[in-house]
């Protein structure tokens, strides 16, 4: 049964003597390595993130002198629980990751265990090679916990699974022997003895195992016992010799602790077409997949009706997953097959589709396939089938799509029966499943949503059972890609029988006697519905919370049928919706990529769990539900673990748009911050932060005092005076203070701000109108946006509404001479002052909902203020006036690019002289809004604008200026921001947010400008 016991402090005392590496057994850390992307938790006792080799060998060393478990993790991604267990984890992904050797000649590579696969096919890209077993969890899987599982990937069908691509394998025993697992023929020592004992078994078993193997490609279950007497339809090696690594992948850290793999590599495809098959009929779509494969594609994937229809319905991947029907004003296919074709040579790669064309009228189905030989295309499909997955797992309510029997895998000829049998076992259990994945060998994943806080233990039982007898009708494999864990290790001796049983147990034993690597799975493991090891089990409670922001749209339950949620708020939850939010996080693990995108900031400069979107989610988790040490009473997002996991969050919001589950941690940041800081009170410098629309015009005002304020930047002293005081770090310079600002000076030569004020009756009776928000930064530090902005809209025949406050009614003299702006509360938020946010927020968004009401555009500026009126204004209780205000809410450029391609834009502009780099806001990104801005810079003549690719800039509002966070800040813009700007001295740098700006200053010496600023400085 599982426990919460950690090491004992001796012990925990021992592995820190010896090891350079962390060694963490607090409850918070344990917790975070609890859980993985399966429904099962468990507390492992200790875990170490290790330096290198040694720290490993150490670990494994005290582990075996106390006879504690060990338990290999790399990026916690496993769906069956392999990667949970009470045991001492190791975390490989941190620093045990590099690329040992690659050979291009032989088209090999060995690397460490934590390697991650698009890490690793990144390096591989400028041989031409790449690593095969391309899995959808590229960006985080790592290299051993893929063999760890035998991952396989889409294009297994041309390349096979991991067993088919690891070549040798160096790995600790557990008497802590270095062992080199390899050729049969050709091995040494313990490797040798061990391989002549699964040998003996394997000649005595031969009858058995010839007849209760399962006869298909994708069987992970087990051990691979039957590397002597091979059984599957694709051969372990392709010249018929035996490799002992081939017992070890698949394995699940069962049997020994992986030091290095050697890898086989294959040549990058040059050229690859898709064909894309259209089916009225599920089951057509399931029957003509076998009569496909032997066109030799490397890939057939199908995308089902429901995740056509979720793609269609989003703006984002409309058009994309349109493209790939016959009839894009038709229904929507029951399903569609995506036939993947790649070689050297275009040509013949189009004659393949020509073929896959005549094969679908020769089975009835003429004129159903789309050719789409254009690459692009084809990685925007590509990357619509993910993201429809990802929807599918963002479902909210306790009713979730569970992973236990989704990697089934039949014989092909047999598909069609099974997939239409299986969806009746759902029916008949209240459920239904949404199928995707690899058509090509059989594997068809599927999630019936369950709620397993509930009867849902009980239906995944009676499920698994009847899918268990169809999997044995039609001769197929039970576990056919993902392991199996704690969700299918008890089916093993069903599958196999008693005998292979008894010999996987001897095999278990004659590598690890004392049962010390990862107990529990594969061999002995417990139910698949033993609720002691759930997530959610029965005691599970969640301690009632008086929220500060609206969390009712995640209050609520689902209909595991039609997957329609209740009324917000019908949900239950005693956290008012909170926890539930919370919950959203599956364990994908998705944050932890480093690919194109911004998630997660922090955790790409630290590889810390903890500061992670994941780490974070599931610290909240368990504060909320009362497991971690808090004093009785205390409010759960008050203490110190919590304030720990969040400290890093940057509020970038990319969570919001890349998480496949839509973890929203921004948002869940504020609410931690309006609870820790209304106990624990609110320091100076949040003050600062918070009030500064409130006090920034006054300082303006003041005679003398911008300059006397400015000082602070060339005078180092004052500079660490102002970090004593305040918190502020004397490394970073502060934005200049000044007196000119947007609401002291004209605008130009003959308009004032009063110029630009309009009722909403006015400005709508114009043909070209348009509210533009002034917000605090660019008002009183840098009014030359301002400025430019109302210069390019102005040229463009724009009549402009500047929101300015009523002050007349003013109860305060200063507010009337100083206060004519709104304010959308950001920096209030920052700060955790929800309240005072509600207050200015609301005001702004009454005044702008008239203007909203009557189809009028509000621009901003500064894309953290406009964002706030987009996201956060929708959590307030504003109403319905916040929900049209955000649909007429955008930034500069995404007007300027929806006027234009509704041809509505008259735009006058002169040639670029130098290139243009544009880095994106993280706010900008997370809303989709980096692609207009790019569109806009286009409009001017030769500007062939440039993405900068990068995460965060690091400054995040007020984060880059603390002095405690300045560190991390400048990490953060060193990953490739700062360097990519170094590397373009003569270019325009463009960047939207204000924060932004200021980093690319400090860290470059070079002025970065606003949009609006370029495409002033284009006008003719």
């Amino acid at each position: 049964m599982p426990t919460k016991t950690a090491l004992p402090p001796e012990i925990s005392s021992q592995l820190q003597k010896h090891i350079r590496g962390q060694v963490l057994t607090d409850t918070p850390s344990r917790g975070r390595y609890a859980t993985d992307a399966s429904i099962y938790q468990q507390f492992p006792v200790g875990v170490v993130i290790p330096e290198d080799a040694a720290d490993i060998e150490t670990a494994l060393a005290v582990a075996r002198e106390h006879s504690i478990p060990v338990l290999p993790r790399g990026g916690g991604t496993s769906q069956c629980g392999q990667t949970t267990g009470v045991a001492l984890v190791i975390d490989n992904s941190k620093a045990f990751r590099k690329i040992l050797h690659v050979d291009p000649e032989k088209a090999t590579a060995e690397v460490e265990p934590g390697l991650v696969l698009d890490h690793l096919n990144a390096n591989l890209k400028k041989h031409g090679l790449w690593y095969p077993v391309d899995v959808s969890t590229g960006a985080q899987a790592t290299i051993g916990g893929m063999a760890g599982n035998n991952s396989c990937g889409s294009r297994s069908l041309a390349y096979g699974n991991m067993v088919h691509n690891v070549l040798g394998i160096d790995a600790w025993l557990a008497d802590g022997q270095l062992a080199q697992f390899g050729n049969y023929a050709q091995s040494t020592g313990s490797a040798k003895q061990l391989g002549d004992f699964v040998k003996g078994l394997a000649n005595r078993l031969q009858p058995e195992i010839e007849a209760m193997f399962p006869k298909v490609m994708r069987r992970v279950a087990g051990y691979n016992l039957d590397v002597f007497h091979p059984q599957s339809e694709k051969p372990y090696t392709t010249d018929g010799s035996v490799n002992l690594a081939h017992l070890l992948v698949g394995s699940e850290g069962t049997l020994a602790y992986f030091k290095s793999l050697q890898l086989k590599l294959a040549p990058l495809p040059q050229h690859k077409v898709l064909g894309i098959v259209n089916f009225s009929s599920f089951y057509r779509a399931m029957d003509s997949a076998q009569h496909i494969v032997k066109l030799g594609p490397t890939a057939v994937e199908l995308v089902d009706r429901t995740m056509i229809d979720l793609a269609r319905h989003n703006p984002s991947f409309k058009k994309t997953i349109e493209s790939a029907l016959i009839d894009a004003a038709g229904p929507t296919p029951e399903a569609i097959l995506l036939v993947e074709f790649s070689g050297e040579a275009h040509a013949p790669l189009l004659e393949r589709v020509a073929a896959l064309k005549e094969l679908m009228s020769d089975l009835g189905l003429p004129n159903t396939v789309v050719s789409m030989p254009d690459a692009g295309l084809q990685k925007n499909l590509w990357e619509v089938r993910k993201a429809g997955l990802n929807i599918m797992m963002s479902l909210k309510g306790d009713g979730k799509p569970v992973s236990f029997i989704e990697d089934c895998a039949v014989p092909l000829e047999n598909l069609a029966d099974y997939t239409s049998a299986l969806t009746d076992v759902f029916s008949k259990y209240g459920s239904r499943g949404t199928w995707y994945a690899h058509a090509s060998v059989g594997t068809l994943h599927v999630r019936p949503i369950l709620d397993m806080r509930r009867d849902g233990a009980q239906k995944m039982r009676a499920m698994a059972e009847e899918a268990s007898e169809l999997v044995r009708r039609y001769k197929g494999a039970y576990s056919g890609e993902h392991g199996d864990g704690l969700c299918r290790g008890e089916w093993i001796s069903w599958q196999f029988g008693p005998k292979i049983t008894d010999a996987l147990r001897e095999i278990k034993h004659a590598f690890d006697p004392d049962n010390l690597f990862n107990p529990g799975k594969i061999i002995d493991p417990p139910k698949m519905d033993d609720s002691s090891y759930f997530r959610f089990p029965p005691e599970y409670k969640i301690i009632p919370l008086k929220t500060n922001l609206d969390w009712s749209a995640w209050n609520v339950q689902n209909n595991p049928v039609t997957e329609e949620t209740s009324a917000p708020g019908s949900g239950g939850d005693p956290a008012h919706g909170f926890s539930k939010a919370v919950e959203m996080c599956n364990n994908n693990g998705h944050c932890r990529k480093f690919d194109a995108g911004t998630m997660c900031p922090s955790y790409r400069v630290t590889r810390d769990e903890k500061h992670l979107t994941r780490g974070r989610a599931n610290t909240l988790r368990l504060a909320v539900s009362g497991q971690l040490d808090a004093a009785p009473g205390e409010d759960p997002l008050t203490t110190a673990a919590v304030k720990d996991a969040m400290d890093l969050c940057v509020s970038c919001k990319a969570c919001r748009r890349e998480c496949p589950t839509g973890v929203d941690m921004a948002k869940m940041k504020v609410e931690y911050l309006s609870h820790y800081k209304k106990r624990h009170g609110h320091t100076l410098r949040d003050r600062l932060v918070a009030h500064l629309p409130h006090y920034a015009p006054m300082v303006s005002r003041i005679p003398g005092l911008p300059a006397l304020l400015n000082i602070r930047n060339r005078i180092p002293a004052i500079a660490k005076i102002q970090e004593w005081l305040t918190g502020i770090s004397a490394e970073r310079t502060l934005p200049v203070w000044r007196s000119d600002t947007f609401w002291n000076a004209p605008i130009d030569s003959a308009a004032s701000a009063a110029q630009y004020r309009f009722t909403p009756e006015q400005l709508q009776a114009e043909s070209k109108a348009v509210v533009l928000l002034v917000d605090t930064f660019n008002a009183y530090f840098e009014n030359e946006n301002v400025h430019a902005a109302i210069a390019v809209l102005r040229s463009a025949g724009y009549q402009i509404h500047i929101p300015q406050m009523d002050t007349a009614n003013s109860a305060s003299a200063t507010e009337q001479k100083c206060s004519k702006q709104f304010c959308c509360g950001r920096t209030y938020l920052a700060a955790g002052m929800v309240d005072e946010a509600k207050a200015r927020l609301g005001a702004l968004v009454d005044h702008l909902a008239p203007y909203a009401e009557r189809g009028i555009a509000i621009v901003g500026l500064e894309p953290s203020c406009l964002f706030t009126l987009k996201d956060e204004a929708l959590v307030m209780g504003f109403g319905q006036k916040a929900v049209s205000v955000s649909q007429k809410a955008q930034l500069l450029e995404e007007f300027l690019v929806d006027q234009s391609k509704a041809g509505k834009l008259n735009l006058n502009l002169k040639p670029a002289d130098r290139a243009v780099l544009f880095h994106g806001h993280c706010h900008q990104k997370a809303f989709a809004a980096v692609t207009p801005a790019l569109e806009l810079l286009q409009l001017i003549p030769n500007a062939k604008p440039t993405l900068i690719e990068s995460s965060c800039c690091g400054m995040a509002g007020s984060f880059g200026y603390e002095v405690e966070h300045i560190s991390v800040s400048k990490q953060m813009a060193e990953l490739s921001l700062l360097p990519a700007i170094r590397q373009a001295p003569d270019s325009w740098v463009v960047a939207d947010g204000t924060s932004c700006r200021h980093q690319i200053h400090d860290g470059t010496q070079r002025d970065a400008v606003h949009i609006a600023r370029i495409l002033a400085a284009h006008l003719q």
